[in-house]
């Protein structure tokens, strides 16, 4: 097998591809040349007078040849010749005359004839053109027989004078009076601002940093989740140094020929050092930044070499005045990155998701940018909005807002706190439809079974720790029980609440978490027995066994050995994190179990409800917690006094801490 890869690097030298188009031009002209037959030197006269024919039974004793060319055509021509002229006769007939004269004038007067080969009309292409075509005739012709060569020939001059399709990758040259938007833009974030002040005040000194020994290029790298303004900070900085703005994906240099992300970047680098000072920014390069060396391929590693020698600056004037910045969704924390690339960047900046109090200025800023008495501030609570949108980045926070629109011109109301709810929760989890378990009794009893089981499993621990139901209602972050099914996740029915802004999560908190997965499960148990719990705990069990092997095998919460096993290739560190997360598990979902039972009587009031409402909303759920406040604590009064809840206790007590 031949080495292509060698024949593309071959092919990166340009008197290499000179030397290719020069030897295929050469055998494309030998071929043409070839391929011409010589032609038949004799006068023809044209002629569609079919009396000519007929007049040939007279004069047969001085006919030479007659031929019939292509007789199935719609035109079948006579070709025919005399002893003692030399020019060819050629009569064209229409084809429903053909088989006449062929039976009354040749047959019947004996007139000797034959069918004409591709040989003879390879050398007599005259005959086969109407009087006048000439050259026009010809050089259709010509086309249409060399016409594979001559695509052949054009692609490789095409490839010779612009590169070929994919090899190259396209750029947006933006002038700063074009860039739209400031840095005011960004809401809160004001120490990311800080940084990219700092930034801009190190290039528009270039001079004092000199004096520090500072002298190479500020190269700057851009890291955070998907949605929170990397790319507009870009602009904003272009706009506020007054500089032009190329942008470019990284994705793009992905062209599949080897050589092809490097000519790329060099044509970007070139292309910025001719306007001077420049800034060039690579959005989704985070390909770039993989350890080199991986493959045995050593030319996979080309695109990332070449940014390398660019990223280091060139001892020149030539490109002092270009910038390059790159956007990334990972960063060195996340994801193994090659050092040396890493090390190019002498300055970094993380982007992360806006807390609480930025998300509400950020959806103040979203909504107070459409006309007036469209959204009714009077009945706008953006402080439960910016709760239940947590862990919600800049551009998802937008997208609720513009639901929230599409909702409001479709029904024709105005934007409020429920409006934005109803976005928030169109936007995140989808349609909803209750014609797919409207008839399906059975199946919407145990759905309700199995999110009334979060729930209370949810609470449990501040039930336990004495709170009151008002206390507990603050403390919750529901928002509704649903048992209308979602497409986007395949749910028939949900829990929707919203989040915490935690970073930070200790054990007792992740095994809260896993209680109120394990509550669904553990409620159908308690209800159907242990052979009666369906497979739509399959989503809850996938993040519980994710969650547990975190706490196990990668924190090493329950050991003292606080070591990473995940890092262990060995068997037996696989057999000591299974079996300790089995046992984990076992013991959880014990507990679980155990606790549901105290809300038995409680699950099947509300139960009832649920199944006749289809949604509950928050304060739905706790009124009717109230409604059947002596059922709850009847129950929980029971199993502080039973020995079984020792551990249940223990638990409300460290709820009760927190």
């Amino acid at each position: 097998m031949p080495n292509f890869a060698r024949l593309q690097i071959a092919f990166k030298n340009v008197y290499v591809r000179i030397l290719t188009a020069v030897m295929l031009g050469v055998l494309t002209g030998w071929a043409i040349y070839k391929a011409d037959i010589p032609q038949d030197p004799s006068p023809v006269v044209y002629s569609q007078n079919i009396s000519e024919i007929t007049q040939l039974a007279a004069e047969k004793d001085r006919l030479d040849y007659l031929i019939v060319a292509k007789p199935l055509s719609d035109s079948p021509r006579y070709i025919y010749k005399f002893k003692d002229a030399p020019q060819l006769h050629v009569v064209k007939v229409p084809s429903t005359s053909h088989l006449s004269l062929e039976r009354e004038v040749l047959l019947k007067n004996a007139i000797p004839y034959s069918i004409a080969k591709d040989e003879y009309l390879a050398s007599h292409k005259a005959v086969m053109q109407d009087e006048g075509e000439g050259f026009g005739a010809d050089t259709v012709d010509f086309l249409k027989r060399h016409a594979l060569d001559l695509t052949v020939l054009l692609v490789i001059l095409y490839a010779m004078k612009f590169g070929i399709p994919g090899m190259g990758m396209s750029s947006q040259l933006i002038t700063p009076d074009k860039l739209k938007g400031s840095l005011d833009d960004l809401i809160g974030m004001e120490d990311i601002k800080q940084e990219v002040l700092h930034l801009e005040d190190m290039i528009r000194n270039r001079e004092l940093y000199k004096e520090h020994n500072i002298d190479k290029p500020f190269n700057v790298m851009l890291t955070g989740p998907a949605g929170t303004g990397k790319t507009k900070l870009v602009g904003y900085l272009a706009k506020r140094l007054d500089i032009p703005l190329i942008q470019a994906s990284g994705s793009a240099l992905e062209s599949g020929y080897v050589g092809g992300g490097s000519k790329a970047l060099n044509a970007l680098y070139r292309k910025a050092s001719g306007k001077g000072r420049c800034i060039i920014f690579l959005d989704e390069a985070q390909s770039l930044f993989m350890p080199r060396g991986r493959s045995e391929k050593k030319w996979e590693d080309d695109t990332a070499n070449t940014l390398l020698g660019l990223l280091d600056g060139v001892k020149s004037d030539k490109g002092q005045g270009v910038i390059w910045v790159v956007a990334s969704n990972f960063d060195d924390a996340s994801t193994e990155m090659d050092e040396a690339m890493l090390r190019r960047f002498s300055v970094k900046i993380n982007f992360r998701l806006p807390n609480k109090a930025e998300r509400k200025e950020l959806l103040r800023s979203f909504l107070s940018r459409k006309k007036e008495g469209l959204v009714d501030w009077n009945d706008l609570d953006l402080d439960q909005v910016a709760e239940i949108t947590q862990n919600l980045s800049p551009a998802l926070l937008e997208t609720v807002v513009e639901r929230a629109s599409m909702i409001s011109i479709q029904e024709k109301t105005i934007i409020n706190t429920d409006l934005l709810f109803r976005a928030y929760e169109r936007a995140t989890i989808g349609l909803t439809d209750r014609a797919t378990t409207a008839e399906k009794l059975k199946q919407r009893e145990r759905i309700a079974v199995h999110e009334l089981g979060h729930f209370f499993m949810q609470i449990d621990p501040f039930l336990r720790a004495g709170m009151s139901l008002a206390e507990v209602k603050e403390k919750s972050h529901l928002l509704k029980i649903s048992t209308e099914a979602v497409s986007k996740i395949g749910a028939l029915g949900y829990v929707l609440q919203s989040g915490e802004d935690m970073s930070l999560r200790t054990l007792e908190e992740l095994e809260r978490d896993v209680i109120g997965l394990y509550g669904g499960v553990a409620a159908e148990e308690l209800f159907y027995g242990a052979r009666g719990i369906s497979v739509g705990s399959q989503n809850d069990i996938e993040k519980i066994t994710k969650m547990l092997n975190l706490m196990v095998g990668r924190l090493s919460m329950y050991s003292r050995a606080k070591i990473d096993y995940s890092q262990l290739q060995n068997d037996a560190s696989g057999e000591h994190t299974l079996r300790q997360v089995e046992e984990k598990s076992d013991e959880l979902y014990n507990y679980t179990l155990n606790a549901i039972r105290d809300y038995e009587e409680v699950i099947v009031s509300i139960k009832d409800t649920l199944l006749d409402q289809y949604v509950l909303s928050k304060d739905a759920v706790f009124d009717l917690l109230e409604q059947h406040k002596d059922a709850l604590m009847a129950g929980l009064s029971a199993a502080n006094s039973a020995p079984r809840h020792a551990n249940l206790k223990l638990c409300a007590e460290e709820a009760a801490v927190a």
